[in-house]
């Protein structure tokens, strides 16, 4: 019998030691490291198939390869995110905090798939609640197969019967790999049930999605080599006090990692959203102070977002800012510059901002809608409901140029906007005539609020 071999894995980067210390040197956390069993079962015949599987070094120009066509997963959003569809052999992971849908979407892909095998593993749902689920959805997919099981070789001898287009995991940390004695979740676990699955997806062609959970701190749970292991990473996200749900690409081989998509969470499962800035602008009867839109750019998609603002004396002496769906060390940067460039006295107010919808956005373009909605709520006087800004403030209070500003403007246009505020130095290139709207080039700060104010 072989001798069992221990070792000591950070829980929160994956870094191993032989012996257990307090601070990890990889990550610089304190006490994540836990004792696992790492022991493998020996294989005498793994010298043979390197020898059979040796290659050579090629000349990059003698290279061949053929574009193979994509599986698309019967989700506009999803395709979107993942550049076009599923890569078949690619290995997607999808990260999302509990309840927030990620089964729900995965699930809602494989009953959505016609004339698709599919082959949905859970280990930590029974089949009949994932048949609840599916009646709930409504969908319908005859060659969808559910099997609940969380040991590898067990789920690769039944897609040897099923022989399915598409493996989707639920999830990684309830599979266990016979080659280790540790409890499943474990660093050691994750790390070679992903390996394995990994080598599946890459020989077979089949493409594999492997649903993970994350930790308090909004990380992706396990080792961090299981992010670089995968294809893609999809970030699942959205706020429980709303509908909403956005998806986004962290890590893409095969796409852009600026896309998102964007669903509405349903009794009847995830409905897509293909105009965001409807759902994203409240319908407001009359004008209220500290309001304004933001025209920005999530990928390929404009679309645009509703900026609320509030200031209100401190009254408690120390001013507070809070923000919500926005960076606050940016808004305490653009606070800043008011307060030093343009001679507004900020630093003894409370200031709140908020980004209608639950979405969170970190495009610079939304400088300019920041500004013009605390300055409107600070002069208590509300802006036009028909103006929209996309400008980036620099620190010494010039507004500078965004990308694709024509996008931008045309998303305005189409919505029914009559004016927008756009920096000064994106004229250059811009062709005005070809726009309906009234577009207001600004260069400082201090011309904004002369225009909006007087």
């Amino acid at each position: 019998m072989a001798k069992v071999k221990k070792a000591y894995f950070c829980q929160n980067c994956g870094a191993q030691s032989p012996k257990w210390i307090g601070k990890c040197p990889s990550c610089g956390e304190w006490n994540t490291y836990v004792e696992e069993i790492i022991q493998k079962e020996k294989s005498g015949s793994t010298k043979t198939q390197e020898k059979s599987h040796r290659v050579y070094p090629q000349k990059i120009d003698e290279i061949t390869y053929s574009t193979e066509s994509r599986i698309s997963s019967s989700s506009k959003e999803l395709n979107r995110v993942l550049g076009g569809g599923i890569v078949p052999g690619s290995i997607v992971l999808v990260g999302g905090e509990p309840g927030i849908g990620k089964s729900t979407l995965m699930l809602q892909v494989a009953l959505r798939l016609s004339g698709q095998k599919v082959l949905y593993v859970s280990g930590e749902e029974s089949e009949q609640q994932i048949k609840m689920r599916a009646e709930r959805i409504g969908a319908r997919n005859k060659d969808t197969y559910i099997l609940t099981s969380t040991q590898t070789d067990e789920i690769f001898s039944f897609m040897d019967e099923v022989d399915p287009a598409i493996l989707i995991i639920d999830s990684i940390q309830s599979i266990t790999t016979s080659q280790l004695e540790s409890s499943a979740g474990s660093i050691s676990q994750i790390r070679e049930s992903a390996s394995e699955l990994h080598k599946f997806a890459k020989n077979s062609g089949i493409p594999v999605f492997l649903i993970g959970h994350i930790t308090k701190e909004g990380h992706l749970a396990g080792p961090k080599v299981l992010e670089h292991m995968v294809d893609t990473v999809l970030q699942f996200e959205g706020d429980r006090n709303y509908g909403y749900r956005i998806i986004r690409s962290v890590k893409n081989r095969f796409g852009s990692t600026s896309e998102l998509g964007i669903y509405e969470m349903l009794g009847t499962g995830l409905r897509e959203v293909d105009n965001p800035s409807e759902i994203l602008l409240s319908q407001r009867d009359e004008d209220m102070s500290g309001i304004a839109i933001a025209a920005t750019i999530e990928g390929l998609r404009p679309m645009l977002i509703e900026i609320q603002a509030l200031v209100s004396n401190a009254a408690y002496g120390t001013p507070q800012r809070s923000s919500t769906g926005f960076d606050l060390r940016r808004l305490n940067m653009l606070l800043a510059v008011l307060e030093k460039r343009s001679g507004f006295r900020l630093s003894t107010k409370d200031v709140f901002l908020n980004i209608a919808g639950g979405i969170r956005v970190d495009d610079p373009a939304l400088d300019l809608a920041v500004i013009a909605s605390v300055l409107s709520s600070n002069e208590d006087t509300a802006i036009d409901q028909k103006s929209c800004f996309a400008g980036e403030v620099g620190l010494s209070g010039e507004i500078r140029a965004v990308t694709r500003i024509d996008q931008r403007i045309s998303e305005a246009e189409k919505l029914g906007f009559e004016r927008m505020f756009i920096s000064s130095f994106n004229k250059k290139g811009l062709n005005l005539s070809d726009f309906k709207i009234e577009i207001v080039p600004v260069s400082r700060v201090e011309n904004l609020f002369r225009h909006l104010f007087g």
